[in-house]
């Protein structure tokens, strides 16, 4: 994989300074702000590399590891990947999405610690109780749940993405349940019960003072206003879809390593950055998923980047059901049994892998070879300390 030649640091270098004369942005945006911007660079530090044939050095600088960088996703998607892929069973796996209205989104993003919790817990809670009912499967599932904030265009889109296996461990555990071919759960029955859940849980946040309003929300935080505001979303139908069946494992595999990591945009989206202006590419969905460019101021391009940073501490990555962290072992090795599966050869834990190994394993690209003579090995000579930061704007000195 190529390079790209701009990447989100490079619109926070140019314009995060003058975005932050004018926006108030909070500490968990402003650490990821920081973050980006050091990323890869003598502000971090590093060290020296030099070819031990021709001579040529190149600094290799640390990178932030922040879980909203772009450049920083993917050795951790790959240690990832690496212990999903002993879990996986020999069944079909469905891809189900569940979205919200555009009202509950606005809620959201004024509370997000609150309401994203609130996605996750009714989204298992739909799931599992659908997925328990003899009408319809009769048997505990489990599953891997993703919280998405965020559309092609970087607006504010808040929905869950999880992956379950098609069927589950009957209520006596001694028989596994399989879905009919192709076919998981009615949607229209998870998505009113998803919709009924998500109301429920709002208002007794609500009623527990949890939920905080402004600007234009403001009048919510008045009771009556509140509930008229809610009334509308008990009448409409909430997007809930199951996709068909992933191929097979490789297929499954392929699917969480793309939108696991995800952040709200990748580097190699990005077209150009002038005067001001970000274009960047984006999928239509609506149209036959066509591909299209935008054109946003960069101030546009940061607030809508920063929409989408999760609240400190917050697991955006989370399992259910058999699949939870606690039962989990004993869990699948009673799933493999009834699926007639073979134990999962379990390798013993590899040691520290050097970063030039996982990058080439990722990529393709060797960070050995000399670039320059083609020979040559690059070998580490020295080690760079941090360059000092320069305070922040307003900052004493």
């Amino acid at each position: 994989m190529t390079r790209p030649p701009l990447d989100v640091a490079d619109v926070f270098r140019r314009y995060g300074a003058a975005y932050q004369a004018v926006h108030a942005c909070s500490r968990p945006q402003q650490r990821v702000m920081q973050a980006i911007t050091a990323c890869r660079t003598a502000a971090l530090g590093g060290h020296l590399e030099r070819c031990d044939a021709c001579g040529h050095a190149r600094p290799a600088y640390d990178s932030c590891r922040n879980r909203h960088c772009p450049k920083c996703q993917a050795r951790a998607r790959a240690r990832w990947l690496a212990a999903r892929q002993a879990e996986l069973l020999d069944t079909d796996d469905f891809h189900v999405v569940f979205t919200v209205p555009e009202t509950l989104a606005a809620i959201a993003f004024q509370n997000t610690a609150v309401v994203y919790g609130i996605l996750f817990r009714t989204t298992a809670e739909t799931l599992r109780t659908i997925a328990a009912d003899p009408q319809h499967l009769g048997a505990a599932l489990g599953f891997l749940a993703v919280l998405h904030a965020w559309g092609q265009t970087l607006l504010h889109h808040p929905h869950v993405h999880c992956v379950v296996p098609g069927g589950g461990l009957a209520p006596d555990g001694q028989r596994w349940i399989s879905c009919r071919p192709g076919f998981f759960l009615p949607v229209r029955v998870l998505s009113r019960l998803f919709r009924r859940l998500v109301l429920q849980q709002l208002q007794a946040a609500f009623a527990g003072g949890r939920l905080h309003f402004a600007g234009g929300l403001a009048p919510l935080q008045d009771p009556p206003a509140f509930a008229q505001a809610l009334a509308p979303l008990r009448q409409m139908e909430w997007v809930v879809y199951a996709k068909p069946p992933f191929g097979g494992p490789a297929q499954v595999l392929e699917y969480l390593g793309r939108d696991t990591h995800r952040v709200a945009i990748s580097n190699h989206r990005l077209l150009s950055l002038d005067a001001g202006q970000v274009r960047f590419r984006w999928k239509d969905y609506r149209h036959h998923e066509r591909q299209k460019t935008m054109t946003l101021d960069a101030g546009e391009f940061l607030r809508r980047f920063l929409l989408h940073v999760l609240p400190t501490g917050f697991h955006r990555i989370r399992h259910y059901g058999f699949l939870g962290n606690r039962h989990r072992a004993a869990k699948l090795a009673c799933c493999r049994h009834l699926l007639g599966m073979r134990l999962p050869v379990v390798p013993a834990p590899p040691g520290p892998r050097d970063y030039r190994d996982v990058s080439e394993a990722l990529t393709g690209v060797s960070l050995r070879v000399c670039p320059v003579c083609q020979h040559g090995e690059m070998r580490r000579v020295a080690l760079l300390p941090p360059a000092p930061r320069a305070p922040p704007a307003g900052a004493p000195r």
